[in-house]
C-alpha cells in the first residue's frame, strides 16, 4: 500500500477526524485573537470577559445534554435513538429558552451594571445563543454516530466565517466589541443553517419525544453538568478575582497566556469527544474490559503527548507570546504565565478522562460533588492569590490543585469499578505512543521501499 493510501486511510479514523475538528478551531481562534489583540487593544479585556461568560452560561447547557445525549444514543437500536435526540431538542430548547429569558430580565437593570462587559455578554448573548442552537444539536447528533468528519466540515464553516469577517473588520478599521460580537454571532448562525440545510440536526424526531427518554436525560444531566462545567466554572472565578482585584491590563494578560493552552486543548478535547462515544458504546453493550482497557489507552497516550508539547511550550514560550500576543507583549508576565499554564495542562487529561468514565458507568453524581470540591480548593487559592500575594502568578498557580483533587476523586470509583493503578495508565500511554510512533516510521519506510525499483 502506498503511503498516500495509508494516510487516507487513517484519515477515516474517528479519533484523528476529532483530532482535526479540533486543530482547525484551535488555529482559526488564535488566528482571530492575534488580530483581535492588535486592533480591540484595552478593549480586549471587554471581550474577554464576555467569552468567559458566554462560555460558562453555554456550558449549562451542553454540560446538561452533551454526555447525557451521547451515553443514552451511542449504540441502541434506532427507535431508541430517535426518543433520546427528540428528547434532547426539548430539553435544549426549553433550557435555550429559559437562559435567554433569564439574559433578558438582567439586561433591564443594565444601568446598575458597572462593568461594561457584563453589559456585553447580556446584550448579545441571547442572539448569540439561540443562532447557535441548530449547530450545538447537529454537533450532538454527528459526535454520537462518530461522524467527525461532518461535524469537522461544520466548524470549517463557524471558524471560517468568523474569521473572514474579523479580517474584514480589521481591514476596513472597524474593529470594536460590538462589531466583533455581531460577527460571532453570524458565524454561529452560519454554522446552524449549514446543519439544518444538510439535515444533520434530526428536528425531525422531535415527533418522537418520550417521557421516560426526558427522565434519562434529566437524571443523568443534573449530575454530568459538572464535567463539562468545571474548566469554565474555573475560569469565570479566575477572571472576575483578576479583573476585581488586579485591573483590565492584568486580564489582557492572563487571557494571552491562558489562551495559548488549547495548544494542548486541541488533543485533549478531541480524545474526550471522540472517546465519550465509543467507551458508552462498549459499557452499553456490557463490555466492561474493553471499555476500562480504552479508558487507561486514551488517557495514558493523550498525557504521554501533552507532557512533550508542554517542554516544547516552556523553551519557546517568548516567541509564541510574540507571534499571538504582539511584542508589546514580550516583557509582561505572558509568557511566564503560559509557562505555568502548560505545566498544569499536561495533568488535565487524567482529570478530564476519568470525569468521562464516571460518567460512563453512570455514577455522574460523583462528578457533580467534585466539580463543587474542586470549586472550593480553587476559590481558596485565587483568594490566597489576590489578596495575600496580590499577584496574578499566584491565581494562575492555583489552578493546579483543582485538577489533581478532582484527578483523584474520580479516580476512586473508577478503581472500585475496575482495578487499575495510576502509573499503569501513563505506562500504557507510553507503550501505546511508542508503538504509534513505530506504525508511523513503518508505514513511512514501507512506502520508501515499494517506490524503490530495487525491491
Amino acid at each position: 500500500m502506498s503511503i498516500t493510501k495509508k494516510l487516507l486511510a487513517s484519515s477515516k479514523n474517528t479519533h484523528f477526524q476529532s483530532l482535526l475538528g479540533s486543530g482547525v478551531v484551535a488555529i482559526f481562534g488564535l488566528l482571530v485573537i492575534s488580530i483581535l489583540y492588535r486592533t480591540l487593544k484595552i478593549d480586549i479585556a471587554t471581550y474577554v470577559l464576555f467569552l468567559t461568560c458566554f462560555g460558562f452560561v453555554d456550558t449549562l447547557r451542553s454540560g446538561f445534554l452533551s454526555f447525557a445525549f451521547v451515553k443514552f444514543y451511542a449504540g441502541v437500536k434506532v427507535e431508541r435513538a430517535s426518543e433520546i435526540t427528540g428528547s434532547t431538542w426539548f430539553l435544549a430548547l426549553l433550557i435555550t429558552a429559559g437562559l435567554i429569558v433569564l439574559s433578558v430580565v438582567a439586561l433591564a437593570f443594565s444601568s446598575y451594571i458597572g462593568d461594561p462587559g457584563i453589559v456585553f455578554f447580556l446584550k448579545y448573548f441571547p442572539w448569540v445563543f439561540l443562532a447557535g442552537l441548530p449547530y450545538f444539536m447537529a454537533g450532538l447528533v454527528l459526535q454520537g454516530d462518530k461522524r467527525f468528519d461532518r461535524l469537522l466540515l461544520l466548524r470549517f464553516v463557524n471558524q471560517i466565517s468568523f474569521t473572514i469577517l474579523v479580517v474584514a473588520l480589521a481591514v476596513l478599521k472597524k474593529t470594536t466589541v460590538d462589531t466583533v460580537l455581531q460577527a460571532y454571532t453570524i458565524s454561529n448562525l452560519a454554522a446552524s443553517l449549514a446543519a439544518m440545510f444538510c439535515g444533520w440536526t434530526m428536528i425531525s424526531s422531535m415527533k418522537h419525544i418520550t417521557k421516560s427518554a426526558i427522565t434519562d436525560l434529566f437524571n443523568f444531566g443534573k449530575y454530568s453538568i459538572g464535567t463539562n462545567i468545571s474548566t469554565t466554572l474555573f475560569k469565570v472565578t479566575d477572571v472576575f478575582f483578576i479583573e476585581t482585584f488586579l485591573g483590565k491590563a492584568a486580564l489582557g494578560v492572563y487571557y494571552l497566556g491562558g489562551r495559548l493552552v488549547q495548544i494542548i486543548e486541541v488533543p485533549l478535547s478531541s480524545f474526550v469527544a471522540s472517546g465519550m462515544p465509543a467507551l458508552s458504546d462498549l459499557y452499553n453493550n456490557g463490555k466492561k474490559e474493553e471499555m476500562m482497557q480504552l479508558m487507561k489507552k486514551l488517557t495514558g497516550m493523550v498525557s504521554v503527548a501533552l507532557f512533550g508539547v508542554a517542554i516544547l511550550s516552556i523553551l519557546f514560550a517568548e516567541p509564541i507570546i510574540m507571534v499571538i500576543g504582539g511584542k508589546d507583549y514580550i516583557h509582561t508576565a505572558a509568557p511566564n504565565l503560559f509557562r505555568i499554564f502548560m505545566f498544569i495542562a499536561a495533568f488535565s487529561p487524567a482529570d478530564r478522562l476519568f470525569a468521562v468514565g464516571v460518567d460512563v458507568i453512570h455514577k455522574p453524581q460523583i462528578n457533580f460533588y467534585k466539580i463543587w470540591i474542586m470549586l472550593v480548593v480553587n476559590l481558596v487559592g485565587d483568594l490566597i492569590g489576590t489578596l495575600v500575594f496580590h499577584s496574578i502568578y499566584g491565581v494562575v498557580c492555583a489552578n493546579m490543585f483543582p485538577i489533581l483533587t478532582g484527578m483523584l476523586v474520580a479516580y476512586i470509583p473508577l478503581n472500585n469499578y475496575y482495578p487499575f493503578s495510576l502509573w499503569g495508565v501513563f505506562v500504557t500511554g507510553y507503550k501505546e505512543c511508542i508503538l504509534l510512533l513505530k506504525q508511523g516510521y513503518q508505514m513511512v519506510f514501507s512506502a520508501n521501499d515499494s517506490l524503490n525499483p530495487l525491491h
